[in-house]
Formats: structure tokens, sequence, C-alpha cells
């Protein structure tokens, strides 16, 4: 291009930008009218202290209540509405979607004789499943949900598929709309012929074949009686299936009766001989640990003793596997950042423990024992480092990473040679490697095919002083050569809690934001993984504010720093984010532009009275508990709101049928947000039908994705620029 069509271009680019931006302040100036939902007048008292939830009748499913579905529609028209009149939203979905089409592959595993992945080409709504007798060999279809349900208006999602170990089977999940609850079938390999067998009501549960491939272990709750979305879940238990028979001649394997709530779950070590059983109470990280030995793995005693290894709850019990009966463990007993030991599985006392890679100064992730070796994941400031051991605690070297980033697995077999990891960064595409132990070379499994220039941008990682002095890492990506003066649109993303780390990945959807002169930020508050459990304790449940400070001192260090300004900085957060985001817009409207709280935990005293809420009470405390009830109330964001503040420009997005945070959250915030807010900056609600907590396909992800981004660059200062 010469220069002088360089100069019409430019002039043509800064005339259309220039026309956008007038729609855009268009939009945002006409005064948006709200629906003017009725008020109930409910009134909870707490130890003495009487709460008004005036919104209460937004708790049900929309499918029982017309005046929530009238609400909800009239609010979803009022959203589409403000969208229409945003040119850079299509343009947005349309460069989502170029950035994500490109072929995504899963790590292998390899089971009965067959090597099994999922790819998406691209764009397919879901991913399908594949197998192969050899790595190199020729690649059958396993099943293709976009094939099994290509016009199902309930958005049917594959849950999840287990191969059996003698390759004669698979049971595979499938879920309405992404709900939390699934449906497992089975088909016969290699043909995908299926069998009658149906099981029902299974939910945070996994499936364990044994060996003999006549049947699996799995966990289900008892068939709600009301809300099947909304009903509190309890009793949980563990049942094998024979297959070929009903679900209602199914074995009871374990259950505990005395304590409803606990969760427990059953798995089966390599060799398929031992069923470990563990419970948690809700979400804590200590766990009970039990044994079941099958003895021979080919004719499984299903009616075994379970032998108690670590009851108790006392600390995180993680079994790795057993390997000529002595028991490889991953724990946090004694060792906050985690360390692994091994024992006799006949004699499991702790005084018999032997520590074979002891504590470190970095938080232990993941370990398993993959190609005769024990493979350690940790963090190293929120990097992924990954060390090979000799089962006697020799080191046996390391995994180098194409860079700083985060490693998925690595994965694998400890009778098999083949090792598999994944490896992502925020401008690197997630890829599947293949690692070879003896050289330590790395090789793609399926070379990621790249949508935008990565070479334009830099990803830097900076730390930062909360408010109490606690040194917080963060991730910051943008172009090359960016003017560090305030005029910058920045997303702040966050989730902090849970024990999860907020780890430095690949979004498809933020190159997008990139070339909009965006900076894109992700903090490592407390409250998650990055540093072990004590960085987790910090910020759970009385603790809860240091997540808050974090985060809003990620925002003020992103200002101070010139990225941003309080006229460009947004934030966003997803469930426990969600909660994050909107507890910091009310405690600092004046430093944030834009909030985008997602599928969030809204109303901090009613939680864990909806399906697996009460889970969550280990890591935020609960308002039936006088001390739990004072510092809920005074963050929750539903309760905080205050009427004639003048809050950030607010999208929230929820989906109609969430079951594991239900909608009526979001609901309840953005009718009283709506109510209060006192100023002119729209606060809207997207509301995604027949969807659930986080579970979209392809498209519908990338059409909430360019509405949120819309919506974001709309409501910033400037409203971003292409360099």
């Amino acid at each position: 291009m010469n220069r002088r069509h360089y100069a019409i271009a430019t002039l043509l680019c800064v005339l259309g930008l220039a026309a956008w931006a007038l729609v855009a302040v268009k939009a945002q100036k006409e005064p948006l009218r709200y629906p003017q939902p009725r008020k109930g007048d409910v009134v909870d008292e707490y130890h003495g202290t009487k709460v008004a939830d005036p919104y209460r009748w937004m708790e049900p499913k929309p499918e029982d209540a017309p005046d929530l579905a009238g609400w909800i529609k009239t609010e979803n028209a009022l959203t589409s509405q403000y969208f229409n009149a945003l040119p850079v939203r299509e343009e947005l979905r349309k460069r989502i979607h170029e950035l994500w089409d490109y072929p995504k592959v899963s790590m292998p595993s390899y089971e009965g004789g067959r090597w099994f992945y999922s790819r998406n080409s691209g764009v397919q709504k879901q991913s399908v499943v594949y197998a192969r007798e050899s790595l190199t060999g020729p690649e059958m279809v396993v099943i293709d949900p976009n094939a099994e349900w290509p016009s199902d208006t309930l958005k049917t999602m594959l849950a999840g598929l287990v191969p059996s170990p003698d390759g004669k089977h698979f049971a595979y999940g499938t879920s309405e709309g992404g709900s939390d609850w699934s449906v497992w079938h089975v088909r016969t390999l290699p043909d995908g012929k299926p069998l009658d067998d149906t099981i029902r009501w299974v939910k945070f549960s996994g499936i364990a074949w044994t060996k003999d491939g006549k049947g699996f272990f799995y966990g289900r709750y008892p068939e709600p009686k009301g809300d099947v979305l909304r009903e509190a879940v309890h009793d949980k238990r563990i049942y094998y299936h024979v297959i070929g028979t009903a679900q209602s001649a199914d074995k009871l394997i374990y259950e505990r009766p005395e304590e409803p709530t606990l969760f427990i779950d059953a798995a089966l070590d390599e060799t398929c001989r031992y069923v470990f059983l563990v419970t948690n109470k809700g979400t804590s990280n200590k766990n009970e640990l039990f044994v079941k030995d099958l003895g021979d793995p080919l004719a499984p005693k299903i009616d075994a003793p379970i032998v108690a290894l670590y009851p108790g709850h006392t600390a995180g019990y993680d079994p790795l596997g057993v390997v000529n009966l002595t028991l490889y463990l991953s724990t946090d007993r004694d060792a906050p950042n985690k360390k692994i030991v091994a024992v006799p599985i006949a004699k499991p006392d702790v005084k018999n423990w032997k520590t074979i890679v002891p504590e470190g100064k970095t938080a232990i992730q993941g370990v398993s024992l993959i190609a005769g070796k024990i493979m350690v994941n940790a963090l190293e400031d929120v990097a992924t480092v990954v060390s090979l051991y000799e089962l006697d605690g020799r080191s046996a070297g390391t995994l180098k990473t194409p860079g700083l980033g985060t490693v998925s697995g690595p994965s694998g077999r400890f009778d098999r040679a083949e090792v598999f990891y994944s490896f992502t960064s925020p401008l690197y595409p997630t890829t599947v490697f293949s690692f070879d132990v003896a050289s330590g070379q790395s090789t793609p499994f399926e070379r990621a095919k790249l949508t935008f220039d990565p070479t334009q941008y830099e990803t830097e990682r900076v730390f930062y002083p909360s408010k109490d002095g606690t040194r917080v890492p963060m991730f910051i990506t943008y172009r090359k050569g960016l003017k560090k003066d305030g005029s910058n649109p920045t997303m702040l993303y966050g989730y902090g809690g849970f024990d999860i780390a907020t780890l430095p990945t690949f979004r498809p959807d933020v190159p997008a934001w990139l070339e909009h002169g965006g900076v894109w930020a992700t903090a490592n508050m407390r409250g998650g993984s990055e540093y072990g459990e004590a960085w987790h304790e910090a910020g759970m449940k009385e603790k809860k504010q240091n997540v808050f400070d974090d985060f809003i001192a990620a925002g003020a260090y992103l200002v101070k720093e010139g990225y941003a300004s309080p006229g460009t900085l947004g934030i966003m957060g997803g469930s426990n984010g969600g909660l994050l985001v909107g507890a910091v817009m009310e405690q600092r409207p004046d430093l944030f532009a834009v909030a985008l709280p997602a599928v969030g935990v809204m109303d901090m005293l009613r939680y864990d009275k909806f399906s697996g809420g009460k889970a969550w009470a280990t890591e935020y405390g609960s308002s039936d508990e006088p001390e739990a009830f004072a510092y809920l109330y005074k963050y929750s964001p539903l309760h905080n709101v205050k009427p004639g503040a003048c809050y950030p420009a607010t999208l929230v997005t929820t989906a109609d049928h969430d079951d594991r945070v239900v909608p009526g959250h979001s609901f309840k915030f953005t009718a009283t947000l709506q109510a209060a807010q006192g100023c002119d900056r729209p606060v809207l609600i997207r509301i995604e039908t027949q969807g659930s907590h986080g579970v979209r396909t392809t498209d519908s992800r990338i059409a909430e994705l360019a509405d949120e981004w819309a919506f974001a660059l709309a409501n910033m200062k400037g409203g971003g620029t292409r360099p």
C-alpha cells in the first residue's frame, strides 16, 4: 500500500470509528427505561437483624413464575435493543469467530487398547471424541454430539466419556443446557451400538469401570422431590452398575446417612484392583480416604470390605496409585505446600509414611505416576514448573516448557512410556505436546494454528502491594509500544477463591480486545492456590475482604502505572469471580468504568439454600452462624447496593437454567441495582435461555463474549481505538 492509499485508509478508519463512537454515545445517553418489578414484603431476621428481601419471588424457575418469565423477557428485550445500537458488537462477533476458528485437541488417554481424545475443528458447537489404535494410526469417531443432537433446542451437551478397560464399551454422560445433572448411557465399541443402560441423577461424579468391563462405580443423589435445578442436594451415595441391568438393581457400595451433605467420590487405581473412596465436607480440601481391595481385577470382589485409611477430615489425602503394594500419596498434612509420601497400603498409619518429595517453597498443583516416574506440577510465582522424580525420590529431570505459562498434566499411565501435557500462555494457544522422558524433548501432538500475530503483543508479570502490604502477582498483556497515558481500555479479570489458581492462559477472544488497543490483566488474589493452602486460607470466610482488597489494589496499580484510568478500567469475573466483581464495584465505584459480573453469587445470605450451595459454606461461612452473618452481610453484593450511588456501567450475565449458582442471584441483584443507579451509566442483564453455569455451545459462547466486549468498549472513555 502506497502512502496515499494508506492515508485514505487511515482517514476512512478514523471516520468509521468516529461514527461508531457517536452511535455508542447515543446508546449510552438515551435514558434506559428499566422494568419496574413488584416488590414483595418478605423480611427475614438473622440473629436479631431484620433484612428485607423484596425480590424473593425471583428465586423460582421461570416456568413456575409467570411474573418472573415476563421480567426476563422484558430485560432481554431491553438488552437486545441496547446492543443493536452498537455496530462494534457485530464486528467483534465476527472477529472472535475468526480467532476461535482453529483446531483444538485434548490430551490423548489410553484405555482398552485405544487412544481417546477430543477435537473441535474450530467453531463446532461441541467437540467430537475420536479414538486410534496407535498414535499415528487412522482415527475413528467415537461420538459426535453435533451429529447426535443437531437441532436440539434443549442444547444437550456431552458431559463426559469413559471407555471400559476391556475395550468393548464406553459410558457417556449428557446434560440438558449444561446442567450439573447428567444422565449416563452405554454403547459398544467400536460400532457405537447403544445399550439400554440409563443411569440418572448423577451429579459431581465420574464413572470408574472395573477391569473386567462388566460394570462401573458411580455416585448419585436421590431423585429430587421438587425443583430439580434449585433444590439443595443431599445424601450422595456410591453404587455399582452391572451392564445390561436396570439402575434400580444397582448395588449400594457406600453412604454416610449421618452426614448427608458430604461429597463422596469413587475412583479406581490404574491396576483396577483398588477402589479409593473420598469424602469431603463441602469444597474443603480436607478429605477422608478409604479403600476397597477388589482382589483379582479380572474377577473383582465387589462386596469386599471398605477399610479406612485416613478418616476424620484432618488434611488433604490424594492417592496417586499403588506400586508393589505401596501407596503413593500427595498430602498437605503438616505441609501447606504439599508433599509426596509412600506407605505400605496394608499399614497406612502416618508413622509408617516415608517422605518421597518433601514440601518445598513452591505450591504443588498436581502429581501423577506416569511412565514409571513421579511427575510434579508446581507453581513458581504462578508459572508452571514440572519436575520428575524416581519412586525413591531421586531427581529424574524437568520438563522444559515453551515459555512462561501454564501446563495442564502431565498425563499418561504408569505402565506406559507415553507422556502428554498441554501448554498455554496469554499469547500462546493451548497446545498438546508429547514428552519423551529419555531425551527430554517435547513434540506437538497437533500443532495449534494461529489466527492472529502474537509478535505484536507482549505479556509481563508484575507484583503489586495490596492494602495490607501483601505482594500479589498479576499478568498484563498488551500491544508492544503501548503508551501508558491512562487512555487504554483495560479489562481486569479475577476469581480469588476455592483454592483455584488464576493461571496465565490463552483465551481466543482476548486478541480481539487487544486489537482495539485494549489491555488484558489477570490478578492472582488470595483465596486461590497460587502460593499453597496458606494463600487460600487468607481469602476464606472472615478473611474474604482480603480478596476484594487485592482486586482493588490491582485496579489501583493499573491506574497508577498508566495502563488505564478510572474512565477506561473494567472488571470481569464469573461465579465466585462474579461475587468478586459485585462486591468490588460497590466498594470502589469510583475506580471502575465497567463491571461484568457473570453467574455471580450475589446473595450471600441465601446462597446455601439452593442446589449444591451448602458445599460452599466451608469457603464462605453461612448466615446461619452469627459470626459469619456479620461479615457476609457486610460485603454481600445484593445487600450493599446504595440508592443514588453512581455505579460502573454493568452488564450482568447469567442463564435461566443455571443449577450451580441459580440465576435468582443475578435477577435480584440486577433489579436492585437498576432501581438504585444514581447516574446514566447503564445496568443491563443478559439472560441465556436454556443455558447453564458457564457451559455453552461454541456459537452461544462467542455471542456472549462479543456482547461483553462491545459493552465494555461502549462504556469506557474513548471507546477503544485500532492502532
